[in-house]
């Protein structure tokens, strides 16, 4: 049996400036119908401030391939 090592991401806050690793369970992703509502967000360690980033194609690949709960929002047209 192998031991898998935790997946942990690399961030900055954009209020403290402090850069830090997160596990994918500190993170959230919303994937929208367009690259506008298309995010990732979590809590800065630092500060406490809520963090919320545009994720484009390649970075909601790295974070649903690592793990990170993801919400997928309908569109009402």
């Amino acid at each position: 049996m192998r031991n898998v090592a935790p997946v942990v991401f690399r961030a900055g806050c954009p209020d403290c400036r402090e850069r830090f690793e997160l596990a994918a369970s500190a993170l959230r992703l919303a994937i929208g119908a367009s690259s506008r509502t298309t995010f990732y967000s979590f809590t800065c360690p630092g500060c406490g401030a809520a963090v919320r980033k545009p994720a484009g194609e390649r970075i909601v690949e790295l974070l649903t391939g690592g793990g990170v709960r993801t919400l997928r929002l309908h569109s009402t047209v």
